[in-house]
């Protein structure tokens, strides 16, 4: 029996996908907002609040071998960990923006919370 692997392929493979995701992640801190498609934008969530929560609990050498770009470490520890200091989770939120033309995909934009 096939159970639930517990993430979404995405039609891609393991190292494609971490890499896609990683990416995205680090552009949704940066400009925080991202139009995507609606999979990729629920799987890119647990990334994106995993590294907040790290960046919370001052967790900075898990933080930095997570994140690639100085700035985008720069800015979680030092905007979003205070922002959202007093918040227990929930950083993100999706928001979905219709249908793509080309290829009839949901869309999404996922944007964090102010």
């Amino acid at each position: 029996m096939i159970k639930n692997t517990g993430v979404r392929k995405l039609g891609k493979t393991t190292s494609h996908r971490k890499a896609m995701l990683a990416n995205m992640a680090q552009s949704i801190i940066m400009h925080e907002e991202v139009k995507t498609t609606l999979p990729k934008a629920k799987e890119v969530r647990r990334e994106v609040e995993a590294l907040i929560t790290l960046a919370k609990n001052g967790e900075k050498l898990a933080l930095k071998n997570a994140v690639t770009d100085k700035t985008v470490y720069k800015k979680l520890v030092e905007v979003l960990s205070e922002r959202y200091a007093t918040r227990n989770g929930g950083y993100t939120r999706i928001y979905r923006a219709g249908i793509r033309k080309g290829d009839n995909a949901e869309v999404a934009i996922i944007k964090l919370v102010a």
